[in-house]
C-alpha cells in the first residue's frame, strides 16, 4: 500500500541566513521530491523568504518575526484555513507562536521542534510546556545536543531524536585545486587556510584572524560569508596589517569551488553549534579540518583522524594546528581522505530526509 503524502509546514522566524535556514530549504526540497506537500511560513523580510522563492519552494509571508499577539493571530488564521499534517518549528519565536496558535485552535496537529544549536534552554515551567507538551517530538542536529536536553533539561529521551544535517555527497567532491584557484583569481602556489561561515561572533573568526596573522607572509586566508561582525573583522585585519593576505568574497551561492581551493579548513566556533554544514561540506571535499569540541562537532571531526581539535578561543593553539597541517602534506592527505570517508558514511542528504520523513509519519500516526 502506498504511504499517504503529508502536508509539512515549516515555520522560521529568523531573519538571518546560515546553516539552519539552508537545512530548512534543502530538507523541504527533499520532501517535495518524495511527493509531499511542503509550505514554509516566515517573515517577508527574512532572507529565507527570497531564497525559497528563488528555488521555487512554496513560501508564505507572515508577520512572525517577533513574539507578540500579532504573530500568534497571523499563524492562527493561516492554520485555521489550511489542512496541515505536521508543523516543524525551528527558532524560539516561531516555536512559541505555533504552539500558542495551535492551542487556541484546539486542533490536534503535531508539532516537531528542531533544535539546530547548542545554546542552553531555560529551566522554567513555560519552556517545559513548550518542549514536552506543545511539541510532540524534538529533533536535534547532533547527538550531544540530544544528550544536553536529556541530561540538563530532563526532557523525555523517547521524544528526542538526533538527525544530523545531510549534505549533497554528489555535489561536494574534491576538485582540481589549480584550476579552481585560477578561476577564482587566487594565487596558485600560496598555502590557503579557509573558513565558510556566517560572520557571527561565535564562529570564532577573530581567533582565526589572530592565529593567521602570525603565519608566514606566503600564506593566504580565505573568509567566505557575510554577517554582523564583518566590519569588526575588517578593522581587525587592517589593524594587524594583513589585508593583502586575506580574501573576503562575501556570501556565495555555491561554496564548492572556494572549498576546493583551500589546503586547510578551519572553523574555531566557541558556542551554538550542532554539526555545522560547512564542516561536512569541507570533509566531502577531502579537506583536513581544524575545529573545536563545541556542540556536536566531535561527531564529525575526530582528533588526529579526520582533523585536529583545538581549545575554543585559543589563537595560539589554533595557530599551531594550522602550522602543523601546512607543514605536513602527508598529514593533510591522510586526515582529508579520512574526513571524506566519514562524511560519506554518516552525513548524506538522503539519510537525513528519510529519517525526518519517518519522524513526521510517526507523529502524525500517534497524535
Amino acid at each position: 500500500m502506498t504511504a499517504a503524502k503529508l502536508h509539512i509546514v515549516h515555520t522560521e522566524a529568523s531573519l538571518g541566513w546560515g546553516g539552519q535556514e539552508i537545512r530548512i530549504l534543502t530538507e523541504a526540497a527533499g520532501m517535495i521530491q518524495r511527493g509531499h506537500q511542503v509550505t514554509l511560513l516566515c517573515p517577508p523580510q527574512a532572507r529565507i523568504y527570497s531564497e525559497a522563492q528563488s528555488r521555487g519552494l512554496p513560501v508564505v509571508a507572515l508577520p512572525i518575526g517577533r513574539k507578540n499577539l500579532r504573530g500568534v493571530l497571523a499563524l492562527r488564521r493561516w492554520l485555521k484555513t489550511h489542512a496541515v499534517d505536521v508543523i516543524n518549528t525551528h527558532s524560539s519565536t516561531d516555536a512559541w507562536l505555533a504552539a500558542l496558535a495551535m492551542k487556541s485552535l484546539g486542533k490536534r496537529v503535531p508539532i516537531v521542534r528542531t533544535r539546530h544549536i547548542s545554546a542552553p534552554i531555560p529551566h522554567n515551567p513555560a519552556t517545559r510546556w513548550l518542549y514536552q507538551r506543545a511539541s510532540h517530538h524534538i529533533v536535534t542536529t547532533g547527538e550531544r545536543l540530544r544528550e544536553q536536553l536529556i541530561g540538563i533539561n530532563r526532557f523525555s529521551p523517547t521524544a528526542i531524536t538526533s538527525v544530523p544535517t545531510g549534505v549533497d555527497t554528489a555535489h561536494f567532491v574534491p576538485g582540481d585545486k589549480a584550476a579552481v584557484r585560477q578561476q577564482l583569481g587566487l594565487p596558485l602556489d600560496a598555502p590557503i587556510v579557509g573558513i565558510v561561515a556566517t560572520l557571527r561572533s561565535w564562529k570564532g573568526h577573530r581567533y582565526l584572524v589572530e592565529a593567521f596573522a602570525a603565519l608566514p607572509d606566503t600564506t593566504r586566508l580565505l573568509i567566505v560569508g557575510d554577517g554582523p561582525v564583518k566590519e569588526a573583522l575588517l578593522a581587525q585585519i587592517a589593524q594587524l596589517g594583513i589585508a593583502d593576505r586575506v580574501v573576503l568574497p562575501g556570501n556565495q551561492r555555491d561554496v564548492l569551488p572556494w572549498l576546493q581551493a583551500m589546503d586547510v579548513f578551519a572553523l574555531p566556533s566557541y558556542a551554538n553549534e550542532g554539526v555545522p554544514q560547512a564542516i561536512l561540506q569541507a570533509m566531502l571535499c577531502g579537506l583536513p579540518i581544524i575545529s573545536t569540541p563545541v556542540g556536536s562537532i566531535l561527531e564529525a571531526v575526530e582528533h588526529e583522524r579526520t582533523g585536529l581539535i583545538v581549545e575554543p578561543q585559543n589563537s595560539a593553539e589554533l595557530q599551531h594546528a594550522i602550522q602543523r597541517l601546512l607543514g605536513d602534506a602527508d598529514l593533510r592527505q591522510k586526515l582529508g581522505s579520512a574526513a571524506r570517508e566519514r562524511a560519506l558514511a554518516r552525513f548524506g542528504f538522503e539519510a537525513m530526509v528519510e529519517r525526518m520523513e519517518g519522524i513526521f509519519r510517526n507523529v502524525t500516526e500517534n497524535v
